[in-house]
């Protein structure tokens, strides 16, 4: 019996490469305030999940991509980090799903990428064990690096390199009844080819849109053409009856100076579209019956994360707890006059997985829906 582990069809990503953000139980009245109901972090911190306790918020937590390879083999230790995080938990604290690794297959370690399937088929064994198996989903994002080309949207397949790890994967999450997850990054693909891509088709923003030749759709966003490339890819793996959902979308609010787009008004728009976006609860030009779920990507600029400043700007909020701009969450707008000692949480936690985003790319990814600029 498949989860229903997506309340609606907007989340958002609790990253915590900081330790000037606000504590979690600060963090929960936040995400009321905002009536953001869906959250994923990338570890199964107990101060968090305790602080989201009684709170009525939809969580995920994730198992790093370093105990995938000793969970893979070793059953005892998936049982016991699922009585250790989860099942201590509940049911006060609302687990609905564990992502098991991030970006494992898109990235560059193949023992990693071997141990993947067993380690999720050792997490659902305890789960079953456990009885939680029917309120737990189980996940595993990907990047768009799985993917061997993306435009036209219906022409998208996985890399065949792939393929020996993907399909048996696809095989379980289908008998299971898991989504495919994925990360989708409109603004990378902007950044790395301005030239060449419209902003205002990656802004959501009025634009002649794309048509696809093969299969007669229009796409007038990238953000919905990137999910279609992806039910393309799962049609062609023998898997187009299966749900995909967005774990990972954002757009930074700065960057270095050869980081095209990278603005505080681009990301404004981006967030604020998407959001009017999801709220609509329709699907895409491809599966208009199928309601797009999205987790924003990501809650606070964090600091500490590696990489170009884009990086460390991803945030709807600052670390003080106020917006880093509006797209409506009204109930948040004065949080700058909270004292200092809100921001007492030493978060060492941020996106999970193998690359930082700026290594997510490849050569094919790049050439993601090109959009000539007239």
């Amino acid at each position: 019996m498949a989860v229903q582990a997506f309340t609606g069809t907007y989340g958002i990503n609790y990253g915590r490469l900081a330790d000037n953000i606000p504590d979690p139980e600060s963090v929960v009245t936040l995400l009321k305030a905002a009536k953001i109901k869906n959250v994923r972090i990338y570890d199964a911190d107990h101060s968090v999940l305790q602080a989201f306790k009684g709170s009525g918020l939809e969580l995920t937590i994730g198992i790093p991509n370093e105990l995938l390879k000793d969970m893979s083999v070793n059953e005892n230790r998936a049982m016991e980090w699922i009585k250790e995080n989860v099942q201590a938990f509940l049911p006060k604290t609302h687990i609905r799903a564990i992502a098991v690794g991030n970006e494992i297959l898109g990235g560059q370690d193949p023992e990693l990428q071997e141990a993947l399937l067993g380690a999720l088929k050792n997490v659902y064994s305890a789960l079953e064990e456990l009885k939680l198996n029917d309120d737990i989903e189980i996940n595993s994002p990907h990047s768009q690096a799985v993917f061997a080309n993306s435009f036209p949207p219906s022409a998208c397949i996985f890399k065949e390199d792939l393929m020996q790890y993907m399909k048996p994967l696809l095989q379980f999450f289908s008998q299971i009844g898991s989504p495919f997850y994925f990360n989708a990054y409109p603004f990378l693909a902007y950044k790395n080819d301005p030239e060449h891509i419209d902003l205002n088709y990656a802004l959501f923003q009025s634009n002649p849109g794309i048509q696809d030749a093969k299969s007669n759709l229009h796409y007038d966003n990238m953000f919905d053409a990137t999910i279609d490339a992806a039910y393309a890819a799962l049609e062609a793996a023998d898997f187009g009856k299966m749900e995909v959902i967005v774990s990972e979308t954002g757009w930074a609010s700065r960057g270095d100076e050869n980081e095209a787009g990278a603005t505080v008004q681009n990301a404004r728009t981006y967030n604020y579209n998407l959001r009017k976006r999801l709220a609509k609860k329709k699907g895409t030009p491809m599966r208009p019956k199928r309601v797009v779920k999205a987790y924003v990507f990501a809650l606070f600029n964090e600091y500490q994360k590696p990489g170009p400043t884009s990086e460390r700007n991803f945030g709807l909020f600052k670390a003080d707890g106020s917006i880093a701009y509006d797209i409506g969450f009204t109930g948040l707008r004065h949080a700058s006059s909270a004292s200092s000692s809100l921001l007492s949480l030493k978060g060492v936690v941020g996106r999970g997985g193998f690359m930082p985003y700026f290594m997510v790319l490849t050569s094919c990814a790049t050439l993601l829906h090109m959009v000539l600029v007239s």
